[in-house]
């Protein structure tokens, strides 16, 4: 199935609409503080760390013109460093705060530089470290805003990747049309989204529905939890026919418990979220 992406209307700023975009998650996330109490830690340092990028985002004042395949521009965003790490070190949970230290320190920052040019590049490798995890957040608004500026990609036989940078997905998105729903993924780095068929795997591909049993809770009946027998893998799905105010990515944070629930059940999740989840 070709590409189909999510236009971006004509004469729309990039800045503009980037920070527009941070401006409306951190507005979800303190909204939903207060809806779901057990989240509130989670969803408060997403709103500090969700500001930090909606600084950095403003603060671009232009974005490497080769895309995705050129070598990161650090000096784009370094700036924005010191600002950023003091945050996840005051307000992060422990892993981090304690990752954060250590790259603040004189001695770590060419580490820094360093983690920063192979989280830019490395399409194919998954989190699983604090810094990674840092490293992927710092760089999200730089991601976004490359992506904003960068042609459609020509359609192509596999979908299951961002068509832009070539991430995995970190989320689904069911959007109203007609007495259903269409469903696309959302990049788990520049937030492209891209339609993908309703019945099949992002993962493996897989298309017998008796293999793709999906799960929701009635604490989140606008979350979905998509499950592969075939791969062992799952990907949570935010249906907008069910709650229009909904954001993909706050509310996939927010849902953080529905992750151990498939996780008990020896689901592994596609792709973790910011915060490691």
């Amino acid at each position: 199935m070709p590409w189909r992406l999510r236009s971006v209307p004509a004469g729309t700023d990039n800045r503009v609409m980037a920070g527009t975009s941070w401006r409306k998650r951190i507005g979800r996330a303190e909204a939903l503080t207060v809806q779901y109490p057990f989240a509130a830690e989670l969803l408060g340092f997403y709103v500090r760390l969700a500001g930090c990028q909606e600084s950095l985002s403003l603060g671009l004042d232009r974005a490497p013109a080769g895309g995705f395949s050129d070598p990161l521009e650090a000096d784009l965003l370094l700036d924005g460093s010191e600002p950023f790490l003091l945050m996840a070190e005051k307000y992060g949970p422990s892993r981090l705060a304690d990752v954060a230290r250590r790259l603040l320190s004189t001695e770590m920052q060419s580490g820094w530089s360093d983690l920063l040019d192979a989280t830019w590049s490395a399409t194919e490798h998954m989190p699983s470290e604090p810094q990674d995890f840092l490293a992927r957040a710092f760089l999200q608004p730089l991601a976004e805003r490359v992506r904003l500026q960068q042609p459609a990609p020509r359609g192509g036989t596999d979908n299951r990747l961002c068509p832009f940078c070539q991430r995995k997905p970190g989320a689904g998105v069911l959007r109203p049309l007609g007495d259903g729903a269409l469903r696309s993924l959302l990049c788990s780095f520049c937030f492209a989204e891209w339609d993908f068929r309703r019945i099949a795997c992002p993962n493996c591909g897989e298309e017998n529905n008796k293999k793709l049993p999906v799960y929701t809770a009635s604490e989140f009946p606008h979350v979905r939890v998509e499950c592969c027998d075939s791969c062992k893998t799952y990907i949570k799905s935010v249906d907008l026919s069910k709650s229009g105010h909904a954001d993909p990515v706050v509310d996939e944070i927010a849902s953080a418990p529905l992750d151990l629930w498939a996780h008990e059940r020896a689901y592994a999740k596609l792709h973790l979220n910011l915060l490691g989840l």
